[in-house]
């Protein structure tokens, strides 16, 4: 008699019994799940996993669709790696660099051994259909690490073979596609078949790899140009190359060779200079435009505060005298803040600042009157005045950040020829390999679990919990503006994951297996991992990352 196990299924809140190995896309079928989007994966004891993945004892299974963000992870890593064997099947010794998002999409480099035209991408598109037509399977091999080095650097794969070589696991992993070798860090789709939708177009010298939206899957995003951020990630791109570092595999090699303290110190150089720059146009425009007033917007832990009081600093170099406020400060008090579609404190709303207190503190500024300013106090959920003052003179600017700086809504009727507009966001162009990139969005979740414990008293279970919506507000209120900035600053650095590693495990590990917020938790701790530690205390205490791990010697 077969072996049984017991399944429960969180999707139809039921238990049935399976046969001991059996495939959680046989449990999906016998079960009849029916999902509002297409299936792409499972967490099986709340860590995510591919739907080839056979249990053995006792789980928990939830089925998750494209909509669920580790579905779409899985389904964006399937067909990045359908674009590589395309590229390889028509190019022997083509390689494609998977760099980062743009335009809801991924910019990619494609180095083929010819100039990328309209024609060869097309040809690229045709060969990537019929990839999926054929209906591959992904599959995954685990060996020792040794074997999977030598793998990898015979067909010279140098930054796959680099991050298992500097990570120190006893064993890794590779991926076939048949004929095809790579490795994707994370859930795949089970075959190519399973790919129903995706665009590829020139951009620039290179590719736009475009994917479904999460919120409409049976299409693709409109389609936005962004060039002022493919300049920013440029400019970082071709700095990291000049260094040799583009992978966390060339940085943990740095990192073993005693090489960290000298690139810490350039790259906080390079954020002086960018910083000095901004203020020094700044300048120009105060005594030639009469500019008075500069907004700093970026989304959640970008960094906007320090780099606010760093710009201040700058500013003062140039003989002017910045006069700094933080929108935040005009929360209204927590009871006050407007819901959203879920019945939960829309903190991302315009709506959550008091609008009309901000605007009249504005508009007596700017007269020259003495203003109290409010401070929010982010423990009790409430404004508060603690006597703080301030009083524009004759070379004063205004300076002010917030999520919401850069949105027309805030403040009608401004003169935009008096108004400086910046974007700052942490936008992270290191990746663990050419395949595989870290999501600037993770780099700033993992900035804030950091920060909230620290200084908010949230635990890592409970900003997990809202990032969701903390990310919805984002594609709402903040990022539909960023290309309206006068200048974009990268507040992100080469190094900033493997010093914030040691502070954020602790935290991270807290997270119970059994909270719905564990497969996040999980999922962050593994590659997070990847990275070779860092000692904060090489950082300087004006260092932009000293906002979330503490030791600044700016107040906040």
């Amino acid at each position: 008699m077969t072996e049984k196990i017991r399944i429960y299924c969180k999707n139809n809140s039921e238990y049935r019994e399976f046969d001991v190995g059996v495939s959680l896309l046989k449990i999906y079928k016998t079960l009849n799940i029916k999902l509002s989007h297409p299936l792409t994966g499972a967490r099986v004891n709340n860590k995510a996993q591919s739907l080839t993945y056979r249990c053995y004892t006792p789980k928990d299974v939830e089925f998750i669709d494209i909509g669920d963000p580790s579905g779409l992870r899985s389904y964006i890593r399937s067909l990045c790696c359908v674009l590589s064997k395309a590229v390889g099947d028509l190019f022997p010794g083509g390689k494609v660099y998977l760099e980062h998002p743009l335009s809801k999409g991924y910019y990619c480099e494609a180095v083929i051994g010819e100039e990328i035209t309209g024609e060869c991408v097309e040809r690229i598109a045709r060969r990537m259909r019929e990839i999926i037509e054929m209906d591959i399977p992904f599959e995954t091999y685990t060996v020792q690490t040794e074997e999977v080095v030598a793998l990898f650097r015979s067909l010279g794969m140098e930054d796959k073979a680099l991050l298992p070589e500097t990570g120190g696991s006893a064993y890794g992993s590779y991926n076939k596609l048949g004929d095809h070798v790579d490795f994707y860090y994370g859930a795949l789709l089970p075959s190519t078949k399973w790919i129903y939708l995706f665009g590829l177009e020139k951009y620039g010298t290179g590719l736009l790899l475009r994917f479904p939206d999460a919120n409409r899957p049976d299409t693709l995003p409109d389609f936005i140009r962004q060039d002022k951020m493919m300049n920013v990630f440029r400019e970082l791109l071709s700095y990291q190359k000049a260094v040799g570092i583009t992978t966390v595999g060339e940085l943990n090699r740095a990192n073993q060779k005693g090489e960290i303290s000298n690139l810490v110190k350039v790259s906080e150089a390079l954020q002086e200079r960018k910083i000095a720059a901004i203020a020094d146009e700044i300048a120009s425009r105060v005594n030639h435009s009469g500019l008075r007033l500069v907004l700093i917007s970026g989304p959640s832990s970008s960094g906007k505060t320090t780099f606010c009081k760093r710009l201040q600093i700058e500013l003062m170099a140039n003989t002017l005298r910045p006069v700094g406020i933080s929108l935040d400060d005009y929360y209204v008090n927590r009871v006050d803040t407007p819901l959203d579609e879920t019945g939960e404190y829309d903190y991302e709303s315009l709506y959550a600042i008091d609008l009309d207190l901000f605007n009249a503190d504005l508009k007596k500024i700017f007269a020259g009157e003495e203003t109290a300013l409010p401070t929010y106090d982010f423990v009790l959920g409430e404004r508060v005045f603690k006597g703080n003052t301030i009083c524009l003179e004759n070379n004063s600017v205004l300076v002010m950040e917030g999520i919401h700086a850069l949105n027309p809504l805030l403040l009608p009727g401004i003169d935009a020829s008096r108004i400086y507009k910046i974007y700052v966001s942490a936008l992270t162009t290191i990746s663990l390999d050419h395949h595989n990139r870290i999501a600037t969005a993770d780099n700033r979740l993992i900035r804030r679990i950091v920060r909230d414990f620290q200084f908010r008293n949230y635990s890592a279970k409970e900003t997990i919990a809202r990032w969701q919506s903390v990310r919805k507000g984002e594609d709402k209120w903040i990022f539909p503006f960023q290309e309206k900035a006068d200048v974009m600053f990268n507040s992100a650095m080469l190094y900033e994951l493997a010093a914030l590693r040691r502070s954020a495990e602790p935290i991270l590990t807290a997270v119970a297996p059994c909270d719905a917020e564990y497969a996040e938790a999980y999922r962050l701790l593994k590659f997070l991992r990847y990275f070779n530690y860092i000692d904060v205390n090489e950082l300087p205490n004006t260092s932009l990352l000293r906002e979330f791990v503490g030791g600044s010697s700016f107040r906040y």
